[in-house]
């Protein structure tokens, strides 16, 4: 029995659950490392998403017989034209809107709280049955309205705080352009023979999984932004460029996350002009389709192969565990574990089959 694989990996699961218990009881002594590891958690991670939009670059300065110091030096150039670029375009007018986003802040809250008074009163013109879920919906219609102002805020303080941090981001990325290939070689180095192969395999297999999400992610998520930008534009919906950055950002989160970035700018709407709501609706719902149903099967295929239903499970059991840091990192997370085990059954599979035919 102890052969079998079920049992095994029941074991080791039961070994896992000890061990982080253990370390609960005895995380004051590893508080000085977890300091560390949450300063430098948040410049590693922008450096690693650095890192997989800018190798292909790389990889092609160094084809046409770049050396390498001049090939990181010029992915450097090509970042910082980027980032002077969208400064000097894009800037000055969301310097502006968030600017008057945060002095027209009570005007805003007053106008949600008016919409709430004025649907309460013609609830009566409604269905008996219908009553009752209005009470309910328009009496969380505050709470919504603070919740998302509150994200939005945070999403904005986020970004200037965010530039202390950018400081780091240099230093990982520079080691990670320059010492990347040396990485699946040092950790196979511990090992010998087919488990070393099976290492360097189950590792590239990992870095195309990172690659394939980051990427095509960060991709789908700018031309979803873009969509919203023009769709908001056309409308004539104040705050426009903030909400599709915002937008933008929020569409990382699988699934969950355009339904998290359509509530400030639904807000902002009914309190320039309640018909714009619906046209808010609308846009997004038309973004969504066309992201959905063309944009990601062609940009990012089945590079990951996870079905909806466990995406949208793992998101909020994310969530519930670490909040929004969780859920931003569940997907890519899991499909790295997906790959490990997967990597693991065909291993052993491998070794039966060897097993079988040598008897």
């Amino acid at each position: 029995m102890t052969k079998k694989l079920w049992f095994q990996t029941g074991v080791a699961i039961l070994l896992t659950l000890v061990i982080i218990r253990m370390f609960m009881e005895v995380k004051s002594i590893f508080s000085p490392l977890l300091i560390i590891g949450q300063t430098i958690f948040l410049p590693l991670l922008l450096g690693g998403v650095l890192f997989y939009l800018s190798r292909p670059l790389l990889k092609w300065l160094e084809s046409v017989k770049f050396p390498r110091w001049a090939s990181i030096l010029s992915v450097f150039a090509v970042i910082g034209l980027i980032g002077w670029l969208f400064y000097a375009l894009i800037g000055p007018p969301l310097t502006e809107q968030v600017n008057k986003l945060v002095k027209n802040t009570p005007e805003i809250v007053e106008d949600v709280e008016q919409f709430t008074k004025y649907a309460l009163s013609q609830k009566d013109l409604l269905p008996e049955t219908l009553q009752d879920t209005v009470d309910d919906a328009t009496g969380k219609i505050n709470d919504i309205a603070v919740s998302a102002g509150s994200l939005l805020f945070k999403f904005i303080q986020g970004v200037f705080q965010g530039i202390f941090v950018l400081v780091l981001v240099p230093f990982f990325l520079v080691y990670m352009l320059k010492d990347h290939e040396k990485f699946a070689p040092f950790v196979s180095s511990f090992a010998k023979g087919e488990k070393k192969t099976w290492i360097r395999k189950t590792l590239a297999d990992i870095d195309d999984t990172l690659r394939s999400y980051i990427q095509g992610q960060l991709f789908v998520s700018f031309l979803v932004g873009l969509m919203l930008l023009i769709g908001y534009f056309a409308i004539g919906l104040e705050y426009a460029l903030l909400l599709a950055i915002f937008g933008m950002m929020m569409n990382v989160i699988p699934f969950l996350g355009p339904y998290i970035s359509v509530i400030p700018a639904i807000i902002i709407a009914l309190t320039q002009e309640p018909k714009l709501a619906i046209y808010v609706a609308i846009i997004m719902l038309v973004a969504q389709q066309i992201e959905s149903n063309f944009i990601t099967p062609n940009v990012m295929g089945k590079s990951l192969d996870i079905h909806p239903l466990t995406v949208i499970t793992v998101i909020l059991a994310a969530g519930n565990i670490a909040g929004l840091w969780g859920i931003i990192l569940a997907i890519p997370t899991y499909a790295v574990i997906k790959v490990i085990l997967k990597n693991i059954y065909a291993n052993r599979v491998g070794i039966k089959d060897a097993a079988t035919k040598s008897v």
